[in-house]
This record gives structure tokens, sequence and C-alpha cells, in this order.
């Protein structure tokens, strides 16, 4: 491999030619830059020419050689001229010169350090924490212009959101919703077959399905399928400028995209969770009835002594909560996306992440209420 040179040479008072040869290639040795930019100081040139005296392979690296010589050349005032270089150099330096640089493309590498890394995410929690505020506020002003007739809102959104998060959920729900019932009871009979008390399988159950389980897991499946969608949705919107393009038109994105998309969670959940919950019971039965030596009437009338209207009640209220937060997690991350592709799935993570994070954090909040106010206890 023939090693990169570079030659100044002088032709008269205001004229150089700066000669290239050898292999320019990456991570090969090349001229330093300092010296060379010395001495064409010194000879306080006009012009500058390029010749590819005996060049050989190059890539990159002569290109951005080049780049950094005309650099000191527009700041000394002296033209240059690069007919004598190979057709591929000068196509790659003109294309090199089309785009103009950006200004804003280096970004300093993120801190590894932890207190940096603490404070840099507390900000951007205190920050989310107002931006969440003021978007739930918008939406409960226009909940209220929907309800004395002043919203927007299309009804063929608002039918097409109830397909997407109520039938279309149904094999989904369907799965999980029976397995679960299945592990509680599995779970529960091996303990309490030690005591011989097989029958109470029913009250674990149903009351884990009714009270929790059905609600926690109905609300987290649609956290991952449905609010994950949402943002997408809004995210790549706002990437192509649609919501630009609403607000310039004097619409409101949360009239048209959000008050849909959250009040077809808020009624479609409650019932996504009613039938996990009963399919996790139907669970429930199977593994007493097949395992365990329950049988079936057995199972149903301990959970007709058990169960009462107010331990489905309150599943219900939870997932109902538990929807609208998960919905408006989804919307508000897909309206907060950034405007380019990578930012859209990190959008959608992010609307999964806050969406199980609000309802694990209201469903501690709601149960304290509830143990509170005693609604659960027995008459």
């Amino acid at each position: 491999m023939n090693e990169a040179r570079v030659k100044l040479e002088r032709i008269d008072h205001e004229t150089a030619i700066l000669s290239f040869s050898g292999d320019w290639k990456l991570g090969s040795p090349r001229p330093k830059m300092d010296p060379l930019l010395e001495e064409m100081n010194l000879l306080t040139l006009r012009k500058l020419s390029y010749v590819a005296s005996n060049l050989g392979y190059w890539d990159s690296t002569l290109l951005t050689f080049i780049k950094h010589v005309e650099k000191s050349c527009r700041e000394s005032g002296v033209e240059t001229e690069e007919e004598s270089m190979p057709t591929g150099v000068r196509g790659m330096l003109a294309l090199s010169r089309a785009v103009p640089e950006r200004q804003d493309t280096f970004r300093p590498p993120p801190s590894t350090n932890f207190l940096d890394l603490v404070g840099l995410q507390s900000l951007t929690i205190w920050r989310d924490f107002f931006l969440l505020a003021e978007f739930i506020g918008e939406i409960c002003y226009r909940f209220m212009g929907l309800i004395i007739g002043r919203s927007r809102m299309r009804g063929q959104d608002f039918i097409a959101m109830i397909q997407e998060c109520g039938p279309n959920a149904l094999p989904i729900i369907s799965l999980i919703g029976i397995l679960m019932g299945m592990i509680l009871a599995f779970v529960g009979a091996v303990q309490l077959k030690i005591f011989g008390a097989q029958i109470f399988i029913a009250d674990l159950v149903g009351l884990g399905m009714a009270r929790e389980m059905g609600a926690m897991m109905t609300a987290i499946l649609m956290a991952g399928r449905t609010g994950s969608a949402f943002a997408a949705e809004l995210g790549s919107m706002t990437v192509n400028d649609e919501i630009d393009a609403l607000k310039t038109s004097g619409f409101s994105p949360v009239d048209f995209l959000v008050l849909p998309r959250v009040l077809a969670m808020f009624l479609t959940i409650p019932f996504l969770c009613l039938y996990a919950d009963l399919l996790g019971i139907l669970g429930g039965a199977m593994v007493s009835a097949g395992l365990f030596d329950v049988s079936i009437p057995e199972y149903f009338e301990q959970l007709n002594v058990r169960m009462r209207l107010i331990d489905f009640e309150v599943g219900i209220v939870k997932c109902a909560v538990f929807g609208v937060l998960v919905a408006i997690a989804g919307c508000f991350r897909g309206l907060q996306c950034e405007r380019n592709a990578v930012a859209v799935g990190k959008a959608t993570t992010a609307a999964v992440v806050t969406g199980i994070v609000f309802i694990v954090i209201s469903d501690a909040v709601m149960t304290l209420i509830i143990t509170s106010l005693n609604l659960l206890r027995r008459g």
C-alpha cells in the first residue's frame, strides 16, 4: 500500500498546486494538517489548484482532508480549483456542498454520572407532570363542551374506537382471563389441599378475579394492546404534520383524536373486565373439578354463598378508572412525540410504561379508599 502524501508547490506569486498521491484510506497514515495550513498561510495565495498526482485508492479520508483545506481557504479568501481531480472526488465534493451543514448535529454524549442521571430524570418527570395536568384539563374542558353540544367530535370516529377497544380485544382477554383463573385456582389449591379445604378454591378465585385480578390484567393488556396503538397512531400523525394541519385549520386535536379514544375506552373496558372475571371463574372451576375433586355444582354453590354484587362492582369501577388512565397515557405520549421515526417507537414504549404506572398507583389509592370506607365488609 502506497503511503498517502500531499505536496504544496508554488507556481507564481499568487498561485500554488496541492498534489495528492498514494492511498488515502480510512485507518492508513495520512499527512498532518497543521503544518500544511501554516505553509499555505505563509505563501499568501490567491488561488489553489488540486492535482491527483499518482493518487491510488481513496475514500472519505481524502474528502475530509480536502474539506478542511477548503475551510481554511475560505477563511483566507483563497480560491480553490479541482478540475484535475478524479470525477468521483469532484462529484462527492459537489454533493457535500449541495446540502448546507447543520449546526445542531453535534450533541454531547449523555452523562453517565449517577447524580446527573437522577437529576435529569427528575426534571423530566417534573416537566411531564405539569404537561399531563394541562392535557387532562384540556380533556375535561372539551368533555364539558361535548356535554353541552359544543364539541366537534365525530361519531364515526367514536364508533370505530368502540370497535377497536371492545370486540377486537375479546380474543386476548378471553385467553388471559381463563388462564388467570386457572393459575389462581392451582396456586391456591396446592396450599388449601394440605388442610383439606379445597372447597375454598371458589372463594379465592372468585374474590381474586372480581376484586382485583380481572380489572388489573384487563387494564394491563389494554395498555399494551390499545394504549400503545393510540400512541403509535398519534405519534405518526405528529411526525407527518397532520396534528399541525388540524390546528392550522382551526380544529382541536383533543376533540377529533383524544375524546373518541378516551370515551371508547371508558365505555368498553368495564364489559371486558366483567367478561374476564367470568372466564377466570370458569377457569378456576375447570381446575377444581379436574384436579382437586371439587365438582362444578359445589364450586358454584360456594361462589353463591361467598360472592356479592359489590365484589364485581369494585373491580368494574377500578377497571373503568384504569381504562381512562391508559387512554390518556397513550394519547398524551402520542401527541408529545418528536418529529422523527425513532420517536414513534419511544412514544409507544413510554405510553405502555406510563399506563402501567398509572394503573398500579391508582389501584393502590382506590384500594386504600375502599378499605377505609369498609365497602367490602360483610353485613
